[in-house]
């Protein structure tokens, strides 16, 4: 019986290994950071994303509301304080910078950042909906770092 324990214990946990090591699979915030395009900068100054980009199309006579497909790519979000990291590469300018820090907003990217390829948005905090996976029973408490932005 106790054989039977074990071999289960050990599939489980080569099953588990096995399945957060996927590209497929996005199981953990592990997995996210090392997919970002600049890992090492993005966890020094901010915080790796899944950047999903879609369109709505809203019609009004007769009102229907169409989404496309979202595509789903790594990004990252910096925080307010280490915008000078995207000036010194010049990924932004002086007055994307302004007009983001009026809004009292920040800056996320996907790409990698010192490519032609990479987009850089100012991106609002939207703290409406809160985040249905804290606070549940059981739950310890809010991570630290999901708050230092």
């Amino acid at each position: 019986m106790g054989a039977i324990l074990v071999i289960g214990i050990v599939i489980g946990m080569a099953f588990s290994t096995t399945a957060n090591n996927s590209t497929q699979n996005v199981a953990s915030r592990e997995v996210i950071d090392r997919s970002v395009p600049d890992p090492q900068l993005c966890q020094q100054f901010g915080a790796s994303a899944i950047v999903s980009d879609m369109r709505v199309y809203l019609t009004l006579n007769p009102f229907n509301v169409y989404v496309t497909q979202p595509t789903m790519e790594p990004g990252c979000v910096l925080r307010r304080n280490n915008w000078s990291v995207l000036e010194k590469r010049q990924a932004v300018t002086n007055e994307q910078v302004k007009n983001c820090k009026n809004r009292m907003n920040t800056f996320g990217f996907t790409g990698k950042i010192d490519s032609a390829s990479r987009v850089v948005d100012c991106v609002y905090q939207n703290d409406a909906a809160g985040n249905l996976f804290l606070n549940k029973p059981g739950m310890v408490g809010e991570p630290k770092e999901t708050t230092d932005f």
